[in-house]
């Protein structure tokens, strides 16, 4: 085993959100299908959680506002998140993915990484696992996901998205930057919209841009990220799989197509982000005593505001109502939002709650 390059999967589930509600409904079967706010006719407030890929036919992404997914899709099946039952469908496939490897990492509800080194001896046996497991999944919870495989996390994430949906890509070392280098430089893990929009301003708009670009100048730009990303483009990463045993904190943002002073909308949007963080923390049985928010105008200037609750929440109207308790001060009519983020921390199990009643 000594020397021996790591193998790692990176699975994604696909259109997790509309996959479970297609699965709960199957008339909805073939049908555009998004998940978010009420859309109210074209009038509604809120964002889109998730759309299946009939919506996206129509240009409807997640992020964008509900009464824009109207406008371009008003025969989609508008529903409601549904984060209890998610969580507990996430819950399930975890569990069949943990029995696969013994170096697993959960990435959200919906993603996972599994180091399978030690369980296949090459690509072609780690391609059969894979499979194994596509299969698996499918026939357990009747859903697909996309399977990227590579020598590390970096370019098996990329790789799990390439093929979508129902994908399997295998992108070995000797091909990664080959496989790398055509591809949008925002697929870089970290590459947001700001940066993104940043490296294309200095005519970086491909990751071949980026590997080849020079690496002191990204360091005066960005300082430490500059070294960092430039290690990415050439699909560099050696960070392990290991499960997440104590989590700090679990966050959300979101960044608004146009900014905006519509403040209903940006309220929506931290409603949204709000379900997406309390889902999370189900899933990672933690209750929480801290709450914080982040607001971006659209100068770039950012602001954070927490608040330390005096009691236990793990109610989802305590997360909201403390979050837009909290981004009031933030809400004026001169200045224009351009992101908007939730976080909780100070985390006290559920499980032990739950034994304490």
């Amino acid at each position: 085993m000594a020397g021996k390059k790591r193998i790692i999967f990176h699975l994604d589930m696909d259109h997790f959100y509309t996959a479970v509600e297609e699965k709960e409904h199957p008339e909805l079967k073939g049908r555009p299908v998004i998940v978010g706010a009420h859309p109210r006719e074209g009038k509604g407030r809120g964002v889109v959680s998730t759309a299946n890929y009939e919506a996206r036919k129509f240009s409807v992404r997640s992020g964008i506002p509900i009464s824009k997914a109207w406008k371009l899709c008003p025969q989609g099946v508008y529903l409601p998140v549904n984060m209890k039952l998610y969580v507990k469908v996430s819950n399930e496939i975890m569990n069949i993915l943990r029995g696969y490897t013994d170096k697993f990492e959960q990435w959200g509800i919906d993603e996972a990484f599994l180091d399978v080194t030690s369980k296949v001896k090459d690509y072609t046996e780690a391609e059969s696992l894979a499979q194994t497991i596509k299969k698996d999944v499918l026939e357990h919870e009747g859903l697909t996901c996309s399977i990227g495989i590579s020598y590390n996390k970096l370019v098996a994430k990329i790789a799990s998205d390439f093929q979508k949906p129902d994908g399997l890509t295998i992108v070995q070392e000797e091909d990664a930057e080959r496989f790398l280098d055509p591809l949008p430089v925002r697929k870089l893990l970290g590459v947001g919209r700001k940066t993104g929009q940043f490296l294309e301003s200095m005519g970086v708009k491909t990751i071949g841009d980026l590997s080849r670009y020079d690496p002191a100048v990204l360091v005066d730009r960005f300082g430490v990220m500059g070294t960092a990303l430039y290690l990415m483009a050439h699909g560099i990463d050696n960070s392990e799989v290991e499960e997440r045993t104590e989590i700090k904190s679990i966050g959300r943002d979101t960044t608004f197509q146009e900014d905006t002073n519509d403040f209903e909308s940006v309220l929506q949007a931290l409603d949204a982000l709000c379900e997406d963080v309390y889902g999370d923390a189900q899933e990672q049985h933690v209750c929480f005593k801290t709450v914080t928010i982040r607001v971006r105008y659209e100068n770039f200037e950012t602001h954070t505001h927490g608040k330390t609750l005096p009691f236990i929440a793990d109610r989802l109207q305590d997360l909201k109502k403390t979050a837009r308790e909290l981004i009031q001060p933030y809400l004026r009519v001169d200045r224009k939002i351009r992101l908007v983020g939730i976080r909780v921390s100070n985390f006290v199990s559920s499980l032990k709650q739950q034994k304490l009643v």
